[in-house]
C-alpha cells in the first residue's frame, strides 16, 4: 500500500520516489510504502497554508478549539491500530505508548482550554486622553497574533508527544498558525496515521483549507526546502544539536531570518550533597538508575552527569548504584543509527583517561541500549569537553568533587541545560545557597529532591533552557507558554473600534482578562 503526501485537505504523489519504515528490535521493513515530497510538493503545502493564514488566525479561539479538541477524539478513535504501528516502529511497550497517546490529547485538550479562556492574548490597553498638556495621549491597544505558516520537525524519542500532533503542532495551531509536519523518518507509518487524524478533523470542524499538511522526505533535502521557503515564518525541532544548530544556521541566512525554536539535548546534571547520600543512599541509587534508564536514556531530560563530594558514604552509593543498574534490563533503542551513536559516545566516554568504570553491561544483537556509569573527578571533567556532552542513551557519568566550592566550579563549567537537580536535607540547605543559585543559572528547571524525568504538561512547565539546550532560552516547548513561539506583539494606536480585535474592544465581549491602564481586569475599559 502506498501512502501519498497529504496537502491541506487533499492527498498528493507527484514524484516517483518512496521509502519505507523498519522495526527498531529486528531491523524488519515494516508494511507500508510512503511518498517522498517533491520540491512541486512543498511550494503547493507552503502557498496552501499561506494562504488558509489569514482565515486561520481571524477564527475565534471556540472555533480554533473546537479544532484541536477534534484532532484529540480522531486521534483517539484510532485505537490499537496506532499503538501497534507505534509499537512496530520505535520498540516502545504498549505502555508507555499508550500513556504517550493519553499525553498528547491531554496537550491537544490544554491548549483548546486556554483558547476557550482566552486571556493567552496578553490584552493590554492603554487609553487615550485628548485633554493631555501639553500633547494629547493616544489611544494604544496590545496583543500578540500569530507569525504565519510554520514547520514542525519531529522527534525521534516521543514518536506521538513531540511529533506530528504533539506539543509543538498543538500550540502553534492554537496560536493561528498553520503547521507543515516533516515526518520523522522512523515513524512513518504512526505519522500517517495521525496526519489523517488531522486532516478528518480539519474537514469535520471546517477549517480553512491548508491549516495542515503533512510532507515525507529523506535526507536533510525535505528539511532545507521547507526552512529556506519565504513564505515560512518559524520552524520547531527537537533532536540533536547538529541538527537544530544546522536549521538555525540555514533560517538565519535567508533574506527574512525567521525564528528556530530548536531542544537539542541535555546532560541535565543531577547534584548529590553528602547529608542526603548518607539518609538516602540507596533509594537515591535505585531512583538514579530508574531515571537514567528511563525509555532506553532517550529522553531529553536524561541525567548525563551525577555530583557530589567524594567521602566515606561515595563507595557505598556506588555500590548500591551498581546494584540498581544491575536489576534493570536494557530496552530497545529507537532506531540503529541512534543505537550505534550511542554505543559510539559510550566508549569514547569510557576510554578517556582518568575514567573508571563502574558498571556496564555489554551491547547484544537485540537493538537494545545496554546501560552503563563512569566516574571521574572535576579536574578530569574540567579538562575534557567531551565528558560535558549528551551521550544520548542509558549512561550517565558520576563526577567526584572536594567541596562544595569544587561542585560550584563545575557548575560554572556547565553548557546551558534544560534541567538541574538537587537533592539535599532540609537541615543542610543554608550551605548550598550558592550551589542552587549558580545552577540556577544554567538551566530552564531547578529542581530539588527529584528527578529531570517526567515533564508536566501545565500552565507554569519551563521545558527550554540556555544555549545549547535551546536556540531561545526565553521559550519552552512544552505547557501552555509554548503557545508565544508562535506570536508577535502588535500595537493599534487611536484604532477605529471596528477594526480592533474582540479582545481589544472596549466592551470586551470575549469577557477576558486584560491590563486597562495598568489594572489587571475583566471591566469594560
Amino acid at each position: 500500500m502506498i501512502t501519498e503526501n497529504i496537502i491541506g485537505k487533499k492527498t498528493s504523489a507527484l514524484g516517483d520516489k518512496t521509502t519505507v519504515a523498519y522495526n527498531p528490535k529486528t531491523n524488519d521493513q515494516l508494511e507500508g510504502t510512503f511518498c517522498v515530497a517533491t520540491p512541486e510538493e512543498v511550494t503547493q503545502a507552503v502557498s496552501i497554508a499561506n494562504t488558509a493564514w489569514p482565515q486561520f488566525k481571524r477564527l475565534t479561539g471556540i472555533q480554533r478549539a473546537e479544532f484541536l479538541e477534534a484532532i484529540a477524539d480522531e486521534i483517539e478513535d484510532l485505537g490499537d491500530d496506532l499503538v501497534e504501528r507505534v509499537m512496530l516502529e520505535s520498540g516502545l511497550p504498549a505502555g508507555r505508548v499508550k500513556g504517550e497517546r493519553g499525553r498528547t490529547c491531554g496537550q491537544l485538550r490544554l491548549f483548546a482550554q486556554v483558547l476557550r479562556e482566552g486571556s493567552w492574548v496578553n490584552a493590554v490597553i492603554d487609553t487615550g486622553d485628548a485633554d493631555r498638556k501639553p500633547i494629547p495621549k493616544p489611544d494604544i491597544r496590545k496583543m500578540v497574533s500569530s507569525i504565519g505558516p510554520v514547520v514542525i520537525f519531529t522527534a525521534s524519542n516521543f514518536p506521538l508527544a513531540f511529533s506530528t500532533a504533539g506539543g509543538d503542532t498543538a500550540s502553534a495551531l492554537a496560536a493561528g498558525c498553520p503547521v507543515i509536519v516533516k515526518a520523522h523518518e522512523s515513524h512513518l507509518g504512526t505519522n500517517a496515521l495521525v496526519s489523517q487524524a488531522i486532516q478528518k478533523a480539519a474537514i469535520k470542524t471546517n477549517m480553512p483549507d491548508g491549516v495542515f499538511s503533512s510532507l515525507v522526505g529523506s535526507g536533510y533535502s525535505l528539511g532545507e526546502q521547507l526552512v529556506q521557503h519565504p513564505l515560512i515564518k518559524g520552524v520547531a525541532f527537537t533532536g540533536s544539536h547538529r541538527g537544530g544548530v544546522a536549521l538555525f544556521n540555514l533560517a538565519n541566512d535567508r533574506d527574512e531570518p525567521i525564528p528556530v525554536f530548536a531542544e537539542m539535548g541535555s546532560v541535565n546534571p543531577i547534584f548529590m550533597t553528602p547529608e542526603y547520600i548518607q539518609a538516602h543512599s540507596q533509594e537515591l541509587a535505585v531512583g538514579i538508575a530508574g531515571s537514567v534508564n528511563l525509555g532506553a536514556g532517550q529522553f531529553c531530560t536524561n541525567p548525563g552527569l551525577l555530583i557530589t563530594i567524594e567521602n566515606s558514604q561515595t563507595n557505598k552509593f556506588i555500590n548500591h548504584l551498581v546494584e540498581a543498574f544491575a536489576d534493570l534490563k536494557a530496552s530497545s533503542m529507537l532506531n540503529t543509527s541512534i543505537r550505534n551513536n550511542y554505543l559510539s559516545g559510550r566508549k569514547r566516554a569510557k576510554f578517556t583517561t582518568g575514567v573508571h568504570t563502574e558498571f556496564e553491561s555489554l551491547p547484544d544483537d537485540n537493538y537494545s541500549a545496554p546501560p552503563a556509569i563512569y566516574s571521574t573527578n572535576a579536574n578530569v571533567f574540567f579538562n575534557n569537553p567531551f565528558l560535558h556532552n549528551e551521550i544520548f542513551g542509558p549512561t550517565s557519568i558520576l563526577i567526584k568533587c572536594k567541596s562544595i566550592a569544587e561542585m560550584v566550579e563545575v557548575t560554572n563549567n556547565l553548557k546551558g541545560q534544560l534541567t538541574g537537580s538537587i537533592f539535599m536535607e532540609p537541615n543542610a540547605q543554608d550551605q548550598y545557597k550558592i550551589l542552587a543559585n549558580t545552577l540556577e543559572e544554567r538551566v530552564g528547571r531547578l529542581i530539588y529532591n527529584g528527578f529531570p524525568t517526567g515533564v508536566e504538561v501545565g500552565y507554569a512547565m519551563q521545558h527550554g533552557g540556555p544555549y545549547p539546550a535551546t536556540t531561545d532560552s526565553r521559550y519552552t516547548s512544552v505547557g501552555t507558554d509554548a503557545i508565544y513561539r508562535f506570536v508577535r506583539p502588535i500595537a493599534f494606536q487611536n484604532c477605529p473600534a471596528a477594526f480592533l480585535p474582540e479582545e481589544l474592544k472596549n466592551e470586551n465581549p470575549r469577557g477576558i482578562l486584560r491590563k486597562v491602564n495598568g489594572v489587571i481586569t475583566k471591566d469594560n475599559s
